[in-house]
């Protein structure tokens, strides 16, 4: 059974009520689901197996407490991502301009800088359009899931 990681990088909650909100989705495709609160590098799959960030942007465009580990560690060792293929949901504000769902678009450059391939486009959700976050995570996963044919059952 292939394996989803969802890593999570949340300040308040709302990312990890997402992954938890799409976990299902990907159990009924036929992965095995694992939720990361504290995500490392060793969270990150290959092979058959998919990484889903589902991550939260603070401040000016900033890491999540939680997640900023997990950036430094990918920084600092500089390790080749080529086997991992992996989607994202980016949470953010749109009343902070220039630095909306900047975490995510942040990520997203820097796996891509060590050779990941991300499947699919990225989602942005907007807090100011959006007041319950999986009501655009869900259909999203939904289409996601059919769109790279990742249902294994």
């Amino acid at each position: 059974m292939p394996q989803m990681n969802i890593l999570v990088g949340t300040m308040y909650g709302g990312a990890l009520d997402v992954a938890e909100q799409v976990k299902p989705l990907f159990e009924k495709a036929g992965f095995e689901v694992n939720i990361a609160e504290q995500p490392t590098l060793d969270d990150l799959t290959s092979g058959e197996s998919i990484s889903l960030f589902v991550l939260s942007t603070t401040g000016s465009g900033d890491f999540p407490g939680n997640f900023v580990p997990f950036v430094r560690s990918l920084s600092d060792t500089s390790p080749s991502l080529t086997e991992l293929r992996y989607g994202l949901i980016a949470l953010g504000d749109s009343s902070y301009g220039d630095t909306f769902c900047g975490a995510g678009r942040k990520l997203d450059m820097l796996l891509e800088d060590h050779g990941a391939r991300r499947l699919g486009e990225r989602l942005e959700i907007d807090a100011m359009e959006t007041f319950m976050a999986d009501d655009a995570a869900i259909p999203w996963v939904e289409a996601w899931l059919e769109e790279q044919q990742l249902k294994v059952s």
